[in-house]
This record gives C-alpha cells, sequence and structure tokens, in this order.
C-alpha cells in the first residue's frame, strides 16, 4: 500500500449563519489522515457538492436530516478514488460516491460507498445529472406531480442542477409546453437555445406572474417549485383545473431572517382543484435503477444536456456554496479537488 497523506484539509461549520453565510461562520482546517479501520475505505475526493439543501442544516432545528454540528467537518455528495481499503469488494483505485463530502480526504465505511463507473459518464455528473439533482428531478416529475403526455409544464429556478432536467425531461416526454424562470438573460437563452424551452423569463424582468400568463397564455398543468414565494403564488394563478405542483425547494426563503408570507391566493386550490405536494428525493430510491438507465440513454442519444458549474480547489468550498445561493450557477456546482 503506497503511503498515505499525513493530513488533510475539511470545511468545518463554526458558527450558526443568521441570514446569509458569511465567510467567519465557516473555516477549513487540518486534520490528520490514518489508516481505514475495518469494513472502511479511505478515499481522496475528486469533486464534492453543494446543494441549496445545506443551508436548512446549517440552523439548529430539527428536520428531515440532521443539522451540520458545530466544530465538525460539515458532508455531503462526493466522488473519489479509494487510495486505501480495509473492505472487501473495494480495490485501491476504484472510484466511489459516497456522503463524505466537504474534505480532501474521507474515511468513508464501505456500506455507505457505492462504486460507479467513469466510462459510463464523466465522474462528476454521478453528483449532478446522474445524481441526486436527477434523481430529483425524475421523481418529482413523473411520481409526484404524476406528469402525462400533453401537460403544460411550468419550472422555477430553471437553469440549475433539478430546474433543467425536470424541463427537458418534460420535453422528451411530450409535454405540449415547457415554460422555465431564471435569474439572468443568459440563463433564459439557454433555456430556450440549448435545452429546448419552449418559453423562459428572467424572473427579476417584471411580475413573475405576468410573465408567466404571457410565456403560458393557455395555462399550466404541472409545475416543478424550486423557488416558493412569487413564483408559487403565480403558479397558482395560471394553473388550469387538477394541476398538480412538486414543492422541491424554496430558495428564496432560504435566508430569510423572518417568516415568509404564504401565498395570498391559495383558496384558488379549492376551485382548481389543485394538488401542491412537497418531496424529498430519499423517499423515491426504488425508481434509481430506471432513473440512471432513462436518463444514460438520454444522454447518448442527445436528447438531455446538462451544465456543470465547476469551482476548482477546496480553498473556495465556501465561495462556492454561496456562489449558488446567489443563482452564480449553470447546472450543478461542483467544487473540484483535481488539481
Amino acid at each position: 500500500m503506497s503511503a498515505l497523506p499525513e493530513t488533510s484539509r475539511e470545511w468545518h461549520l463554526v458558527a450558526r449563519p443568521h441570514g446569509w453565510p458569511k465567510a467567519e461562520d465557516f473555516a477549513l482546517r487540518e486534520v490528520p489522515v490514518s489508516e481505514p479501520g475495518e469494513g472502511r475505505v479511505l478515499v481522496r475526493n475528486l469533486y464534492f457538492s453543494v446543494d441549496p439543501y445545506m443551508r436548512g442544516r446549517m440552523n439548529d432545528v430539527k428536520s428531515y436530516t440532521p443539522p451540520f454540528q458545530l466544530d465538525r467537518p460539515m458532508d455531503g455528495g462526493a466522488i473519489g478514488e479509494v487510495i486505501a481499503s480495509n473492505a472487501e469488494g473495494f480495490a485501491v483505485g476504484d472510484h466511489v460516491l459516497h456522503g463524505l463530502g466537504w474534505r480532501e480526504y474521507a474515511d468513508v465505511p464501505a456500506k455507505h460507498a457505492t462504486k460507479v463507473d467513469g466510462s459510463v459518464a464523466p465522474l462528476s455528473a454521478y453528483l449532478g445529472v446522474l445524481g441526486m439533482p436527477g434523481l430529483t428531478a425524475y421523481a418529482g416529475l413523473f411520481d409526484v406531480a404524476s406528469f402525462k403526455e400533453g401537460d403544460a409544464v411550468f419550472v422555477s429556478g430553471a437553469a440549475g442542477a433539478v430546474g433543467s432536467q425536470v424541463g427537458q425531461m418534460a420535453r422528451i416526454k411530450g409535454a405540449s409546453r415547457v415554460i422555465g424562470s431564471a435569474g439572468s438573460d443568459e440563463k433564459v437563452k439557454l433555456l430556450v437555445e440549448e435545452y429546448g424551452f419552449d418559453a423562459a423569463f428572467n424572473y427579476k424582468s417584471g411580475p413573475v406572474a405576468q410573465q408567466l400568463k404571457e410565456a403560458a397564455p393557455d395555462g399550466i398543468d404541472v409545475y416543478f417549485d424550486n423557488v416558493g414565494g412569487e413564483h408559487l403564488e403565480a403558479a397558482l394563478s395560471s394553473f388550469n383545473v387538477h394541476g398538480r405542483a412538486t414543492i422541491c425547494g424554496m430558495i428564496a426563503q432560504y435566508n430569510n431572517t423572518e417568516a415568509a408570507p404564504g401565498p395570498r391566493n391559495l383558496a384558488l386550490v379549492i376551485g382548481k382543484r389543485l394538488r401542491l405536494q412537497g418531496m424529498l428525493v430519499n423517499d423515491h430510491n426504488d425508481l434509481a435503477p430506471q432513473f440512471v438507465k432513462d436518463v444514460a440513454g438520454w444522454i447518448a442519444s442527445g436528447e438531455l444536456k446538462y451544465n456543470e458549474t465547476v469551482v476548482e480547489g477546496i480553498e473556495h468550498g465556501y465561495d462556492a456554496f454561496v456562489g449558488l445561493l446567489r443563482g452564480e450557477n449553470t447546472g450543478k456546482m461542483i467544487v473540484s479537488l483535481t488539481r
């Protein structure tokens, strides 16, 4: 076995953010590295993921996933190479997907590591289009929102890792119209010209409700909500009877220090017989094999495209995360440690 590194750098949460996360809420610290114990592998991380849900884990509140602990390493999706193994079925050189990101080297229980094949797709794709965000899009559209051919679909946060896949999947499966919202004119252009959306608008350019009505004059049947707030209110106004919404995220509210007002037009749910359903991707892991098969096929055929925003260097982990919250990414935001 080759000599192991003596130390590893990892990001720790050192204070609970109030509102927008600040640099002083985090610390990049150096810790010793040791041989993996029985049933464990030591992984040199190549990429780790930053995701909107991580903002909620920085608050000390009871939720569907435990909060990050102070003065402990944060975690999240990561792809890496096994450099030492004390677990049957894992060899040095294997590439694995695991949950101990935000660090250079990870001591991972083998039962929580999944081998991935870099010949099927680039390794970073397993954190995005072929990973958790992709499965979120797939399950949220087809299972939670009960999408059917001919539906008109509206996606907020449509240039992000999840939203960009939702719109393309709807198009591939025969949506009558796919509409997306994004936060810049460049992203709007990307949605229409590269991802094949029928219409898209910059939500910063005017009232969302008005722009949505212009983009979807015949109304919408499915809304995939990544944003909440004004977008959800607009979708309620544009819904046709028996419309369905998948409530996946509310990034517009993640850094609020006071409770955000709810949609003022919620009574429309009654007359239109709408269904609004929240989702967590972990409830849909049974769909993973079919998801990987379908999406790998769509990528291979060129029907489905994806983008990644890659930030180089572990020292820029905080910058990547805050950039994600500000919408500076197109597609999946990833931190690369491959330098």
